[in-house]
């Protein structure tokens, strides 16, 4: 299993539309900042089928240290977790031939698509 960087998913997306790689690479890294953005707000980003990014706040707890075996403050902290779409989850089985292990049930079900705009979901989600 290999990595993939932005700049090698910039350079293949630029030759699949046929577009200048520069500009590819602004839209990648403007939608990045905006991710980022958003999560710092405290925002919920969903990307139907595709997964949801949020933030968690970490409780402070106690800890010890595995060499000195003291106890340890450790301070609250804000992390960002994602949530794979049912959609993706699908393809990646398809794609691996392993199903997507969803026992700690932290997989959230996104719900079918519809014929409706995205921002009528955007709305929904903001009301509940």
């Amino acid at each position: 299993m290999g990595t993939v960087t932005k700049k090698e998913l910039v350079d293949r997306i630029a030759e699949q539309l046929g577009v200048k790689r520069v500009i590819v690479k602004r839209v990648t890294q403007q939608f990045l900042d905006e991710i980022i953005a958003e999560l710092g707000r405290g925002n919920r980003l969903e990307f139907r089928d595709f997964g949801v990014f949020e933030t968690k706040l970490r409780k402070a707890r106690k800890a010890q240290n595995p060499k000195t075996l003291e106890p340890v403050e450790v301070p609250e902290k804000r992390t960002v977790k994602f949530k794979v779409g049912r959609l993706m989850k699908q393809r990646l089985a398809e794609i691996s031939g392993v199903a997507i292990d969803d026992e700690a049930h932290d997989v959230a079900e996104m719900p079918d698509h519809d014929d409706s705009d995205d921002d009528d979901v955007a709305e929904e989600t903001a009301k509940n």
